[in-house]
């Protein structure tokens, strides 16, 4: 678990000593003295404290709309391009197509 992950007040272990975070990167030791502690420091709950879970993914795109959005963000490009880079902004769009096939 990582330091982000807790609430401030929350007990944790780090390097064999049991900590309270008291701030987004500080900690109160239980045997007196703050000290600042790394984001990518691994921690091990104290008083069976978990991180909260990952957020679902909630949010659903409608294929139809996003289609429709590209095609008419492709047609402004091809407007604007006047003959430059056609071939190759049809190209892009093609390969843009096939990944979504995938």
């Amino acid at each position: 678990m990582k330091l982000n992950h807790l609430p401030i007040g929350a007990r944790f272990e780090y390097e064999g000593q049991i900590y309270t975070k008291t701030g987004p990167i500080t900690a109160t030791a239980e045997k007196g003295g703050q000290r600042m502690i790394p984001r990518h420091a691994v921690l091990r709950p104290v008083d069976g404290h978990t991180p909260p879970p990952a957020p679902a993914a909630t949010r659903q795109l409608n294929e139809a709309r996003v289609l429709a959005a590209f095609e008419a963000y492709h047609a402004t490009a091809l407007r604007l391009t006047e003959g430059l880079g056609k071939a190759e902004l049809e190209q892009a769009r093609m390969r843009f197509l096939a990944t979504l096939e995938e």
